[in-house]
């Protein structure tokens, strides 16, 4: 029998409180075609599943840049139809790179509502360690970037410092490169550019082109990133050796003893066996 796939878990209801919008917001998408159709359940229940969210939050991620419904309706059209919510999240974390940072201010329900869990003390404490929140009055200040990869690393079976110190080797080595990325840029294009041109609407336009570049580097980062640590990984975990096979206890006292004849006149050591005297 065919694997099923597995039930959606979210309501109308649910999936709106995960994603930070209304009710009313997730219909309307919906209607516009920006979200595809729930999994309509017993009692014609709608039931949405991980996909549905992150397509919803990469929606609202291209609201924030500006983007009309229109445009967005395009961009998603783009896309291609089999992409997991994995890909949708990836598309959306590039698209928030280049946005302004983003902060918003929320109680501790109103986050457990957003994450869609109760959160410990133990678990405040490490996403406040990892930067994904502040305390803030009574409730915190949230970095929406970062706020479902926080949440998931609580899951994940590594210790926190581990996962503090690879923070810090992420930091080090992303600000490295955007630096030395910039440096090109004003070296290399911008410097010359702007040395022999006089005329301000050619040097506004040139701006503008810097601005829009940003997203560029930043999918080329992604994809090097990605291609880089594919080959680590393969490298690190296929080039463990494989375990000896056992010997036999036989050839561990033969191996003690020495090379001795063996009954067929061959000795044990691998030579040609004698021929009979």
């Amino acid at each position: 029998m065919a694997d099923q796939a597995p039930e959606p878990m979210l309501t109308v209801d649910e999936l709106a409180a995960r994603a930070g919008v209304t009710v009313r917001t997730v219909r309307f998408y919906s209607t516009r075609g920006l979200l595809p159709p729930p999994v309509i359940g017993p009692r014609r229940v709608g039931h949405y599943g991980p996909e549905h969210l992150s397509r919803l939050a990469l929606i609202e991620e291209l609201q924030h840049q500006g983007m009309t419904l229109s445009a967005i309706e395009r961009y998603l059209d783009a896309l291609p139809d089999d992409l997991s919510a994995h890909d949708l999240a990836i598309h959306r974390a590039m698209v928030a790179s280049w946005a302004p940072d983003a902060a918003q201010e929320v109680s501790r329900e109103e986050l457990e509502k957003r994450v869609g869990r109760s959160l410990a003390d133990t678990d405040v404490r490490r996403l406040t360690a990892m930067n994904v929140l502040a305390a803030s009055g009574d409730g915190f200040r949230v970095d929406v970037g970062l706020l479902r990869l926080g949440v998931a690393l609580l899951d994940v079976p590594i210790a926190h410092e581990t996962i503090l110190a690879a923070r810090r080797v992420l930091m080090e080595h992303t600000r490295s490169a955007a630096h030395e990325l910039t440096a090109l840029f004003r070296d290399e294009v911008w410097g010359p550019f702007t040395q022999g041109e006089s005329d301000p609407e050619r040097v506004e336009s040139m701006k503008a082109l810097s601005a829009h570049m940003q997203p560029m580097v930043v999918q080329a980062l992604v994809t090097a990133f990605q291609r880089s640590l594919r080959v680590e990984l393969r490298a690190a975990f296929a080039s463990e050796p494989e375990a000896e096979p056992e010997a036999a206890p036989e050839a561990e006292r033969e191996a003690a003893l020495g090379a001795e004849p063996a009954a067929d006149g061959g000795a044990r050591d691998g030579s040609a066996p004698r021929p009979p005297g």
